[in-house]
């Protein structure tokens, strides 16, 4: 029953195509909390200790994406020089070990809160909602492609 219930919600939450992109934002957000709390099956005790962390977590990757994002977008692959291109791929590669560290210091610190059993069944779960949005934007375009 559950399953269903977040089935509908997640395709209710992501079928309004109205809501503003804050709002989205944080639609996505209460959907991904949701199954990451149903799937893990966290007892109250974990969920207290755990989300604090995650959210953390989430938050600093955020950042970190956004100024990864703002980087890229500044580099023009047409004008760039050689040894501008070498800082930006320096650049690149900083970010990527950036991201698997905060990755490790977040399985560091849930460790302490959960087992390694529910951390990897978070990373599975994490996957699949990446995937479920991906999909899910796929099938938006190519309609918005026919009408």
């Amino acid at each position: 029953m559950k399953k269903i219930f977040i089935t509908l919600l997640f395709v209710t939450l992501t079928f309004s195509s109205f809501a503003q992109k804050g709002e989205r934002k944080e639609r996505i957000k209460a959907l991904k909390v949701a199954l990451i709390t149903e799937k893990l099956e966290l007892t109250e005790t974990e969920a207290q200790k755990f989300w604090p962390i995650y959210n953390a977590h989430e938050n600093e990757m955020e950042m970190l994406r956004i100024n990864g994002r703002e980087k890229r977008r500044n580099i023009n692959l047409e004008t760039i020089s050689e040894s501008e291109a070498q800082i930006a791929l320096q650049d690149l590669l900083a970010f990527e070990k950036e991201q698997h560290e905060l990755r490790a210091d977040l399985v560091e610190s849930l460790l302490t809160v959960i087992p390694a059993k529910k951390i990897i069944l978070l990373k599975v779960v994490e996957d699949q909602f990446k995937r479920s949005m991906l999909e899910e934007l796929k099938k938006r375009r190519e309609n918005f492609k026919k009408n």
